[in-house]
Parts: C-alpha cells; structure tokens; sequence
C-alpha cells in the first residue's frame, strides 16, 4: 500500500498524521454550522495541539480573504471593463458577496492549512497511513 499523497490529503480535509481520517465530520456547507472532530478517528490525533491554537488560523483566513478580495474585485473590473461613481455599488455587492459565500471555504481550509503545513509539531506518520 502507498502512501496517501499530502495534497490529496490537504484537498480532502484528512489528518495530517495519518492522511486518513476526517477533520471535519460534516459537510463544508449546510444550515448545520461547521464542527471540527477533537481528535483524528483514524489514528486518534488531538487536532488543537494547545490551547487556542486555532486562533492562529484567523491570519491564514485573513491572508485567504484578502486574496480573494482581490481576485474577485480583479474579474469584475475584467466583466465590467470600466470603474465609474455609479458602478460601485456592484463592486461592493460581489465583493462582499464573494466573502460570505467563501467564509465557510476559508474556516475550513484555513485549519487545514495551517495543521498541514505551518505545525512543527504534528508530523506524518506513514505507520498511520493504512485502511
């Protein structure tokens, strides 16, 4: 059996200790809010490696948002082809649009991220990595 590859296991919200169990037991969108799992099923990892530590989190959103912000702003000048007093209405409308239709991408991914990728403490384990 190979090893689960980390972007596969980034995209689909999986451990990244064992890139096998779930982060999240739910849907990213629902009527439901989003609820993290306090520990891996799989391999048993307790995601919140300390207290609070999630609120690093809030600077990975952060930076996904702005990013965001401005993609989005970028297409609609692309689509409107034209910056005019009366057409701000229109960039506040998608702007702020595109952020509340993202806001559930971005606290899920902005955990994922930041487990996977900016944690010295919590390593891949291929001992884990097995059905």
């Amino acid at each position: 059996m190979s090893e689960t590859p980390k972007i596969k296991a980034v995209v689909e919200a999986k451990c990244p200790q064992c890139r096998r169990g779930k982060l999240f037991p739910g849907p990213m969108y629902g009527f439901r809010p989003q609820k993290m799992n306090e520990r891996c099923p799989h391999c048993g990892l307790r995601f919140e490696v300390e207290p609070g530590y999630f609120y690093a989190a809030m600077y990975v959103s952060y930076a996904m948002s702005t990013a965001q912000v401005i993609i989005i702003g970028v297409l609609t000048y692309l689509v409107l082809g034209r910056i005019e007093y009366e057409d701000l209405w229109i960039y506040f409308t998608t702007l702020i649009g595109g952020t509340l239709l993202l806001a559930p991408f971005n606290f899920r991914y902005s955990r994922v991220l930041l487990l996977h990728y900016l944690s010295p403490k919590v390593k891949y384990n291929p001992v884990y990595d097995k059905p």
